[in-house]
Parts: C-alpha cells; structure tokens; sequence
C-alpha cells in the first residue's frame, strides 16, 4: 500500500483529469470499499448515460495495480468476474434504457449532459461495423456508453446484443485489469501513470485503426473488380 501512496504522490493527477476523476484517488478514497465502488463506477459507465465521462480503462488499471499490490484483499479472479458482470449488466440496462426512452430523451435540444453529437458519432460508429461494434466499443471512451442506447433505439436483435456484449464485456475487463495486476508493480510504470494513461487510450483506439484499415482495402477491392 505505501508504495501505491508513494506513486499517487508522484504522479499527482492522471493526464488531464480531476482529482476527483483521478482513478488512484477513487481507489484510495474508497479504502475498503474499493471493489464494490469500482464495480459501480463500471456498471454506470456502461449502462447509464451519465457515466460517459468516468475514467473506465485507466480505472481498471489502476484497480489491478492495486489488487496486485495487496491494497484491494481480493482474488484476481473474483475481482474479474465481478467486473465483467458489472459490465455486462451496464449494458443489459444501457440497451433498455436506449429501446424504452433513448429516442425522446435525444430529440430534445442539446443539455449540458446529453450532447447529440455524442449519439451521432456513435450511431455511425455502430452503422460502419454493425454486431461487432458492440465488442470495439468496449474500449473506445463515452462511444461504449452510448452505443448500448444505440443499439436500443436501433432494436437491435436481443441474444445477438447480449452475446456480443458478454464477449466485449470480459474482453475489456479482462485484459485492460490483467495489464496493471501484472504491469503495475514494475517500478516505471508504477512511477509513471500519468504516461501509461495516455498509452492504455491510444491501445484502446487499435482495434478502430485496424477495422478502419480493413474498410478501406475492402473498398479498394471492391473499386478494382
């Protein structure tokens, strides 16, 4: 635990967020609590619209640095199966949400809280990779909040959400919490977490790079035949 107060201190907040956002401070603040808050932060970054703007990879992270180190008392194992049902249900309720009042709460003007912009770009995020979208977007901030609203509103078909929702949802726990439960006690990087932040959101857009990469030479295909 001293050492992970240590590395807090030194890293002071993590790239452009908050305090309060800063995932080590939501761990530490919590104390024992950590893992039923971190199961809830997760859940309401999934499923409720207003989650979009928790820090959901860099907290997994964090939380696995933390397990490994001792600081949260629970299996590795547990905590991953918590977490994947946390998510999975954040997007069972995400869906609901989005199919019962997703297209009256987002024909309204523009709130503070709930940008069309945000709906927009990830109702053509969903329309460019269909089912599959639902698993990319686990690691792509705010679009994996809303694209179960999408997917509600576009009445997507029920098992086919929800089986690709349980396949992202461990994918996504799995290994962004594996990489800081092994990463985390290697002296740089526990040293360095405002550096390993920026890196776990540029990792999480590869899947996007490569889907993107195969479209083009698709339609290159396409275009040459």
């Amino acid at each position: 635990m001293p050492a992970i107060v240590n590395a807090a201190a030194n890293t002071s907040a993590l790239a452009l967020l908050p305090d309060w956002l800063n995932p080590e401070n939501i761990v530490q603040s919590l104390g024992p609590f950590a893992l039923i808050g971190v199961c809830l932060i997760i859940f309401a970054e999934c499923g409720l619209l207003i989650g979009f703007f928790l820090p959901g990879d860099s907290l997994l992270f964090v939380t696995g640095l933390f397990v490994a180190a001792g600081a949260i008392d629970t299996p590795i194992w547990l905590v991953l199966i918590l977490l994947s049902l946390c998510a999975f249900v954040g997007n069972v309720t995400g869906y609901w949400i989005g199919r019962k009042v997703g297209p009256a709460m987002f024909n309204k003007p523009d709130s503070k809280l709930f940008k069309r912009e945000h709906v927009d770009k990830t109702h053509d995020f969903f329309e460019r990779y269909g089912a599959r979208a639902i698993i990319l977007a686990r690691f792509v901030p705010i679009v994996r909040t809303f694209i179960t609203a999408v997917a509600g509103i576009a009445q997507m078909d029920q098992k086919k959400f929800f089986s690709y929702s349980a396949i992202g949802g461990v994918a996504w726990i799995v290994s962004m919490t594996l990489l800081g439960y092994f990463l985390g006690n290697i002296p740089w990087i526990r040293n360095n977490l405002e550096a390993m932040a920026i890196l776990i959101v540029l990792v999480s857009v590869i899947p996007i790079v490569i889907e993107y990469l195969k479209g083009r030479r698709e339609k290159a295909r396409k275009a040459a035949s």
